[in-house]
């Protein structure tokens, strides 16, 4: 209970953050169709989010050195609240791609601060407690964020003001603990062609998860509003697929612990192929069996990124881990840059189910690229642990080096 205590200042920081950042998006989503934008336009706002996530993930670590942890996520966070505050002074959809940008870059740089934070104070006898913990209160933070925009009001001054005074709030934690800052650590290289080296499937995999996830966080509320869904519903269909997609983590880390991972990659996007599939060609269905299908496609899709990081982490030695992760994090983020915006295209043009038919095919190529490689190479026989891996940071290789190592 000490453990956890000590580190409270920082789990309260990341729950406070998760719930101004994770709101903004199907906010954005929502308000941007009730301002007349087009589909394409509410699309480019996700994918501006995730160009500024891979901005603030690159230079956060920089920052960090040249001002120090607490300073780096004050300026961080004030850069979010600009860009939250921002967005009914300025209705344009283009402003608010900026904006958007400025908010990735927060929560990008806002975790590596946090997660540089929690390395530097962890050991050996409290990294499990303290990253269950963290993994935790993300995961709450996440499905709470998701359900704030059923009282919300879309394109409302006082909704996004809400969102920044959460961001706000994040800096009271860490500017008032007592607890020293750590040593800046050195920014891992980013070194793609690494995880290409390990493993060309993990690569495609990070990819098709980053298709799956950001298209359904940025576009899925206008899915959402398409198929007849009221704002709390669309509500519950977002965190359905969150929480479908927490409470696969257990049985789908047995599974990749036990048989080859190739096999429970090609079986997880099987499963994602029938359940979008299911989606798209059902019209009609009542607002239960919209959730259930929300709630199987995070199940199916959300392990997927995990999986295939602790398949190229089989292919790696110890001391290639930090940047390993940061790679594979690299690839995801130009996965999550491009989904939103190319299916807010196809749903433009081709209408809701197009979406879901948009990531079929990227999992189906998954599928059949995981065959070929099985037919590459075999799998290793001596294999790391499964972690669930935290899309939030360069540095989270950082936390979870030692728990890969671990018999």
């Amino acid at each position: 209970m000490r453990t956890l205590i000590s580190f409270g200042s920082l789990f309260l920081a990341v729950i406070l953050l998760q719930l101004s950042t994770g709101g903004v998006g199907p906010l954005d989503a929502i308000s941007g169709l009730t301002l007349d934008f087009s589909t394409a336009q509410v699309g480019l706002l996700g994918s501006a989010h995730f160009m500024g996530f891979f901005i603030g993930c690159w230079w956060a670590p920089r920052l960090m050195g040249s001002v120090g942890h607490s300073r780096a996520f004050a300026a961080f966070t004030a850069a979010g609240a600009i860009g939250l505050l921002a967005h009914m002074l300025v209705i344009d959809p283009y402003a608010w791609a900026l904006m958007r940008v400025a908010s990735g870059v927060c929560v990008a740089g806002c975790y590596t601060v946090i997660e540089a934070w929690l390395q530097a104070k962890v050991t050996n006898e409290t990294r499990g407690r303290m990253m269950g913990s963290y993994r935790v209160a993300d995961m709450s933070a996440s499905l709470a964020a998701q359900m704030m925009i059923s009282v919300l009001e879309p394109a409302s001054y006082v909704s996004y003001n809400i969102l920044a005074l959460l961001c706000c709030a994040s800096l009271l934690p860490l500017t008032l603990t007592k607890v020293s800052q750590p040593e800046t650590p050195d920014a891992p290289r980013l070194r793609p062609g690494l995880a290409v080296a390990c493993s060309p499937l993990a690569v495609f995999g990070v990819m098709v998860a980053a298709l799956s996830s950001a298209t359904f966080r940025m576009v899925g509320p206008i899915y959402g509003q398409q198929v007849g869904l009221e704002l709390n519903q669309i509500a519950y269909f977002l965190s359905a697929f969150v929480l479908g997609g927490a409470l696969a983590q257990y049985p789908v880390g047995w599974l990749s612990d036990r048989y080859d991972r190739r096999q429970v990659l090609i079986g997880l996007s099987v499963a994602a192929v029938l359940s979008c599939a299911v989606t798209a060609l059902s019209h009609g269905l009542p607002t239960s069996g919209i959730m259930i299908t929300a709630f199987l496609f995070g199940l199916t899709t959300f392990p997927i990124y995990s999986v295939s990081a602790a398949h190229a982490h089989d292919f790696a030695d110890s001391s290639q881990r930090v940047e390993l992760s940061a790679a594979l994090m690299f690839w995801y983020a130009i996965g999550a840059i491009a989904a939103p915006l190319v299916a807010s295209k196809l749903m433009e043009l081709f209408g809701p189910s197009s979406m879901f038919a948009m990531i079929a095919v990227g999992h189906l190529a998954l599928v059949l690229f995981g065959l070929r490689r099985m037919g590459a190479r075999p799998t290793k026989s001596e294999r790391t642990r499964y972690i669930w891996a935290p899309r939030t940071s360069f540095l989270i290789g950082r936390l979870t080096r030692h728990d890969r190592d671990d018999d």
